[in-house]
């Protein structure tokens, strides 16, 4: 391959990645812009994509109408308790499914692949039916038992990669030394897991902040709905929306997605990769 072929090819990449980079950040800065017009922009035949007369008419309406902040203390109390109460199942499952490949731990694998591709309509009726079974309906805690369990898979997948990744050597080091496995396990092999627990956690973290469907159906009483649902109360009953404070509100419940994601991309990516590598 020439260099001239070379630079052509490298220009596509990059090409291809603005691109890219454009289709995602378009919505997100529409939404942002939307938040700040007032009535009569919002419902101009020509609308622009700064607003001529900015205001915060909008998030003072969107706290108003709806009580947005009591909303989001659920959604973090739920999200929360799930990324913990995963991390703290999936840590020790992905260490023995990483360490002892036995025909079992294969299989444990494969289903949890096969498993991500469920749709969330095929699981909701058995689901509703046996959290109606345990009393955990409109509850915060049967949401939550839902979220661990929506949450584990992806989890032991992230967290299998990163345990491949620590050397085993550096166990067999430290046995050599006079260590036992409790000691091993906590003095060597948790430092260095400690980057992909954290990352685990707060993926598992950002995908129940932002779940919608389990909240909906799950969810019935006004005082315990999440951020996501209480968003919908801003659609009339006609299916008009009041588009200038669903923006707002729209807009404040991403930014704990985009602040964690960009606090956490290197580490998300860096046990991805680690996943994939076959030691």
């Amino acid at each position: 391959m020439t260099s001239r072929t070379k630079g052509a090819a490298r220009a596509g990449q990059y090409l291809a990645l603005l691109a890219y980079l454009v289709f995602l950040v378009f919505p997100f800065l529409w939404l942002l812009s939307t938040s700040f017009k007032p009535a009569t922009e919002l419902g101009s035949l020509h609308p622009t994509w700064i607003p001529e007369d900015p205001t915060l008419a909008n998030y003072r309406q969107a706290f108003d109408e709806q009580p947005l902040l009591r909303a989001a203390g659920n959604s973090l109390v739920a999200a929360l308790s799930a990324a913990v109460i995963a991390v703290v199942i999936a840590t020790p499952m992905a260490y023995v499914m990483a360490r002892h490949r036995t025909l079992l731990a294969r299989a444990a694998t494969g289903w949890v692949v096969v498993s991500q591709a469920f749709p969330f309509v095929l699981v909701i009726i058995p689901l509703f039916l046996v959290l109606k079974n345990l009393r955990l309906i409109n509850s915060l805690p049967g949401l939550i038992m839902v979220y661990v369990v929506w949450a584990l898979p992806f989890a032991l997948w992230m967290l299998v990669g990163y345990v491949r990744a620590v050397p085993v050597e550096l166990e067999e080091a430290a046995a050599v030394d006079g260590a036992g496995r409790l000691r091993t396990l906590v003095s060597v092999t948790a430092p260095l897991l400690a980057p992909g627990i954290g990352a685990t956690a707060l993926f598992a973290f950002i995908t129940a902040w932002n779940e919608f469907f389990f909240a909906l159906v799950l969810l019935k009483t006004p005082e315990k709905q999440t951020l996501p649902v209480v968003l919908t109360h801003f659609i009339g009953a006609e299916g008009v929306a009041d588009l200038g404070p669903l923006a707002a509100a729209a807009f404040l419940a991403t930014l704990p997605s985009l602040v964690v994601f960009a606090l956490i991309q290197k580490r998300i990516t860096g046990g991805m990769l680690a996943g994939a590598v076959k030691s």
